[in-house]
């Protein structure tokens, strides 16, 4: 037993090293690399925030990416100067722009995000599989198409030009979005990023692995497994999905947050349709329901693009140059996930004990 507790101790110890020095290494050959991990670890915040709600409680959202649109939007009107430019009302009032604390950005784009959620699971309350699958698709469209639209008569979200001067994150007096030199070392902007995705990602897995042991967690479950079973059981079928709902959709309004600052620029061009299905599959693709296997899926899917950069175009030589990078890319893309999933039909990664009435 104790050796057993010592092996995950220097196991753990051993990842919580390399994980701490991985951007130091890779910021040597270049900011890009970095830049894809930080992109990576925003995504596992999504996929994380997704697995409550098509994991844990079994309900099919294709409109998830409104959500992480909520928070983005969030941190671009009330963290730079475009609604002072915009309303000379504003204007008076806060002459250099509002720029409110960043943590107070984040729990009011959560809160935001989670009545959304909410309002987004009301009506579907009586719907499942690929009614559900409709609805929800159809509300991120909305959220989309509003954020698109919203800049006449009066001038909101700048419609398709997306919002800019966004303001980067500081804590402690240090400002992420600039250098920070200390001694002979230098850390880059998106080094400093890091490590402040870095500890929300491991503050989001131990608050999943919580719920996922609570009462809550195991009612969420019996929900997925046979809701008709658990009402007859007792337990309030509708509120647990709309806490699902709510829950989840707050994890992507802190998101949308850390990716309006990192980036310091939205559009609605970042929150399509095809965001939503890519985060769906990191769900689905490293095991759903499972914690490790949703990070697994999350990290190659945010990251096997980039990677396959240096792919495509060797392959664009071989064609005679007919066919984009991009379209090389997003096709190996899709051959990778078909041969997973053909391979590993319950993920890379899935639950122990999920599927073991099928087995029996």
């Amino acid at each position: 037993m104790m050796n057993s507790k010592q092996g995950k101790l220097i196991t753990f110890l051993i990842a919580a090293v390399a994980l701490l020095v991985l951007p130091l290494i890779l910021q040597t050959f270049g900011n890009a690399w970095v830049r894809i991990i930080d992109m990576a670890l925003l995504f596992v915040l999504l996929a994380l925030g997704l697995n409550i709600v098509v994991g844990y409680a079994g309900l099919l959202d294709l409109g998830y990416v409104a959500f992480f649109a909520v928070g983005a939007y969030i941190m671009g009107l009330l963290g730079s100067p475009h609604l002072a430019d915009a309303f000379p009302a504003i204007k008076a009032a806060f002459p250099n722009g509002i720029h409110y604390n960043i943590w107070v950005l984040m729990i009011f784009a959560a809160i935001v995000a989670g009545v959304a959620g909410v309002v987004l699971g009301a009506p579907t309350l009586k719907l499942r599989g690929d009614y559900l699958a409709i609805v929800t698709l159809g509300f991120g469209e909305i959220i989309r198409i509003f954020m698109l639209n919203m800049d006449r008569p009066v001038n909101i979200t700048n419609g398709p030009k997306g919002l800019s001067q966004i303001d980067s994150i500081s804590i402690f007096g240090v400002n992420l979005g600039k250098k920070l030199t200390i001694g002979d070392f230098t850390f880059q902007p998106v080094t400093l990023y890091y490590y402040l995705f870095l500890f929300l990602v491991v503050l989001s897995v131990i608050i999943c692995y919580r719920l996922e042991r609570s009462r809550i967690g195991r009612a969420w479950m019996a929900v997925r497994e046979d809701e008709i079973a658990a009402k007859a059981m007792g337990l309030n079928t509708r509120n647990l999905k709309l806490l699902a709902f709510g829950m989840g959709a707050s994890f992507g309004g802190v998101s949308g947050v850390l990716f309006a600052s990192f980036q310091g620029f939205v559009s609605p061009e970042s929150f399509s349709l095809m965001e939503s299905v890519m985060i769906v599959a990191m769900v689905v693709l490293g095991g759903i329901g499972h914690i490790p296997g949703v990070i697994l899926g999350a990290l190659l899917l945010a990251g096997l693009p980039e990677v396959l950069r240096h792919v495509a175009t060797p392959l664009q030589a071989l064609t005679d140059g007919r066919l984009a990078p991009e379209i090389l890319r997003q096709l190996l893309v899709a051959l990778a996930m078909i041969v997973i999933m053909l391979l590993r039909p319950r993920g890379l990664w899935p639950a122990p004990e999920h599927g073991k009435s099928l087995s029996k």
